[in-house]
């Protein structure tokens, strides 16, 4: 499935289907995160239940601590 994250077109393997499986693919689940998909923020307690759909467009905003 292609999708775009954050700009960028992405040809996602087969069995990520979710936006958890986004958060495993990219290494990212430990991340706080805020993830756009299609111009709605998902709410974190749907990750595991929010479908990926060919032509979706994500958006992925990470935290980094520091001072």
């Amino acid at each position: 499935m292609k999708v775009t994250i954050n700009g960028q077109e992405v040809q996602l393997p087969e069995q990520v289907q979710t936006i958890s499986g986004i958060r495993k693919h990219f290494n990212i689940e430990q991340a706080l995160t805020i993830i756009e998909q299609n111009k709605k923020i998902v709410d974190k307690n749907k990750y595991d239940s929010q479908a990926l759909s060919d032509g979706d467009r994500i958006e992925i905003v990470h935290f980094v601590g520091g001072g």
